[in-house]
């Protein structure tokens, strides 16, 4: 061993570079206070091991980004630690970066002869920072890229030259393959690039001057080597053991289990990753990263592109200019002092605004009624906000889960990337089309397993509720008296008891023909009543109820949702009970009074029940509700989203967007247990 030293030590002279390295002269010796510039060194260099080796498995262009994500993700051995190393130790050097600035401004390290030293490190940070808004749009998300587009629109702001800076920066006009690459050329190399020279600038002056010491400390001085070493040391394992724990986290809170995580580490372990970027899909949860958040709330108090301005530029550089001022300021111990009350200031206020923004996002679920705080109106109306906010996010988490199901489903990621999946999925694209196009009249919502009421809620419903509409459990409210007439079937439309007087009211006032007193609640309350009737006779109507259900549940032909009342029942004696139903379906005496079932009945006074509730019958009523099949001129408000067949463009819906809602109505779309997975 000692000739293999003497070997490399007579090419390399490494003996006196480590001496050089490791015996520098820490006045008053080794202190936890000097910890934190190492940290920030032992955290580059994790970013810099982590961030090669996501390199050769990231594939940087809009249609591959969010799929090579995916795989590192889900895919890759231990691909989700990779990530997640990354993630948190990228927002670890932005608290380590405050932790240094107010050691070095504390202990007065930034006044002369260490000015130059200073500077340095304000321009790591801005690089650093650099770093952290580049990398939020790689993964090619909806989070990352609606975010970056709020913080790089601020570009346009600078004047003379700002709509020129954002096209530059960002590409072109749009977001897209252009912007990716240019961030990733930044991300990867520039500023890493950049980072490292400046930082051996920083490291070559601080190595000039030395340790500035706050106080003359008592005892001896000491090297670098070990004292200092081991403090270092020390710091950058709690700093690692910090991050590692923020990977953790769900299992160490207990969100999720630990055999659960073994299972499948890249759904519940390392970085978020939401649904892949989607322009047509904005995401209105849309937020910078946490050490962001005091800018984004900051600007909230500027309104007007020239506030914006002063928001967003003018003054976030004069605190940039006075920081680089400092060092001149510090010249004078009350300048001094000032500064490091400036500092304390500064954060207090960022962190102040931090907590703001974190509140104002989420005080629907801190307190549902908010009605603690002063200045009610205006706390309705960030109650609102909050709300929206939360349920976006709910959304997107949704949408996230839902694109990770998908693409690990039996089709895999298309030629045309993960997000063309997202786009023809009914379960997705269906309950966005209820909601843009049905909630102003319908709900869609049921109560979770804690009792509370979930799914699409409207501000004005007046319709029925079409959660599970389809299944017998539906039908059999329809045909309950107690349930017909209430908001979550006909109650609040022209067929309920309500909506039947108001419409012989108005027929009335306009001496014309009032409307039948035969409206289905009426017939419901006169036929399915089983006050004062005999038990023989409750029986009966219970009896027919069920069947009537089935057989029209059976019409609709959803999977599980006829067997959610006839799941006991041999296949002979469901048999039997849907040839009952039909016949009373079918019967004058009864639903082919007004309504039409196969060859009995007829059109024009009630729905056709022929094939009720299937794809074919959905898609014909959404299409055109006024149709003789079905409410003809008895139709309540329902307008025709799909009328015009021969130009397809003069309806609301497409062919594809109506097959999509149809099909999320009826819940058909592809699960994950349905393929046998």
């Amino acid at each position: 061993m000692n000739s293999l030293y003497r070997w490399v030590e007579d090419r390399t002279g490494i003996t006196a570079l480590l001496h050089e390295a490791l015996f520098e002269r820490v006045p008053g010796g080794a202190r936890w206070r000097y910890v934190w510039g190492s940290t920030l060194v032992f955290a580059f260099a994790v970013q810099m091991i982590t961030g090669l080796f996501l390199w050769m498995a990231y594939s940087p262009s809009s249609q591959t980004a969010w799929e090579s994500v995916y795989y590192i993700q889900h895919d890759m051995q231990f691909g989700w630690l990779l990530r997640g190393l990354h993630h948190y130790m990228a927002q670890t050097m932005v608290v380590l970066l405050v932790l240094h600035l107010f050691q070095v401004v504390i202990d007065g390290a930034y006044r002369a002869p260490r000015e130059f030293n200073f500077w340095l490190g304000l321009i790591l940070m801005q690089i650093v920072l650099g770093l952290a808004l580049t990398g939020y749009l790689l993964p090619w998300d909806q989070r990352g890229y609606w975010s970056t587009g709020v913080a790089t629109s601020l570009m346009s702001l600078v004047p003379f030259v700002g709509e020129q800076t954002q096209k530059l920066v960002v590409g072109g006009s749009d977001y897209g393959h252009h912007t990716l690459t240019r961030f990733f050329a930044l991300h990867a190399g520039v500023l890493p690039a950049l980072l490292v020279g400046f930082l051996v600038l920083h490291v070559a002056i601080f190595r000039k001057h030395g340790i500035h010491p706050k106080t003359l400390n008592p005892k001896k001085d000491c090297y670098f080597w070990p004292d200092q070493v081991l403090k270092d040391a020390v710091a950058c394992l709690a700093v690692l053991l910090v991050v590692l724990f923020c990977i953790f986290m769900p299992v160490i809170f207990g969100h999720v289990d630990i055999e659960t995580a073994k299972a499948n580490p890249g759904a519940n372990l390392g970085a978020h990753l939401t649904a892949p970027a989607d322009p047509s899909n904005k995401f209105s949860a849309a937020r910078p990263e946490w050490y962001f958040l005091f800018l984004f709330q900051f600007l909230k108090f500027f309104h007007g592109e020239d506030m914006e301005r002063i928001g967003a530029l003018y003054i976030p550089g004069a605190v940039m200019g006075f920081l680089f001022l400092m060092p001149i300021l510090g010249h004078w111990k009350l300048g001094h002092r000032f500064n490091i009350l400036f500092l304390f200031v500064l954060m207090g206020g960022a962190g102040f605004l931090t907590a703001q923004a974190w509140f104002d996002d989420n005080m629907a679920g801190v307190n549902r009624h908010a009605n603690f705080l002063p200045g009610f109106e205006k706390t309705q109306e960030k109650l609102e906000a909050s709300k929206g906010y939360l349920s976006a996010v709910r959304d997107a988490d949704e949408e996230a889960h839902r694109a990770v199901e998908l693409v690990s489903g039996p089709r895999g990621i298309p030629a045309a990337g993960a997000v063309s999946l997202l786009r023809t999925d009914a379960k997705t694209q269906g309950y966005r089309l209820f909601r843009e196009k049905c909630s102003s009249c319908h709900n869609w919502s049921y109560k979770n397993d804690k009792g509370v009421l979930s799914g699409i809620i409207s501000k004005s419903i007046s319709a029925p509720n079409l959660y599970d509409f389809g299944s017998s459990a539906w039908i059999a409210g329809v045909l309950n008296p107690e349930r017909i007439d209430m908001a979550d079937y006909f109650g609040l439309t022209a067929h309920g008891t309500k909506g039947t007087a108001e419409r012989k009211a108005k027929a009335l006032a306009a001496k014309k023909e009032p409307p039948s007193d035969e409206s289905m609640v009426a017939w419901v309350n006169e036929n399915y009543s089983t006050q004062g009737k005999d038990k023989a006779e409750q029986e009966r109507i219970a009896n027919e109820v069920r069947a009537v259900s089935a057989a029209l549940a059976a019409e609709a032909g959803i999977e599980g949702r006829m067997l959610v009342e006839t799941k006991d029942l041999s296949s002979a004696q469901l048999k039997a009970l849907l040839e009952q139903g039909r016949k009373v379906l079918a019967s004058d005496d009864a639903c082919a009074a007004c309504h039409k079932f196969g060859s009995a009945g007829g059109l024009g006074t009630a729905p056709d029940l022929t094939g009720y509730g299937s794809k074919e019958w959905l898609r014909e009523l959404i299409a055109n509700p006024a149709h003789e099949r079905f409410y003809a001129d008895q139709n309540d408000r329902m307008p025709a989203f799909a009328k015009d067949r021969a130009n397809p463009k003069n309806n609301q819906l497409t062919p594809q967007e109506l097959d999509m809602l149809v099909d999320w109505l009826r819940g058909d779309w592809y699960k994950k247990s349905r393929a046998g997975e």
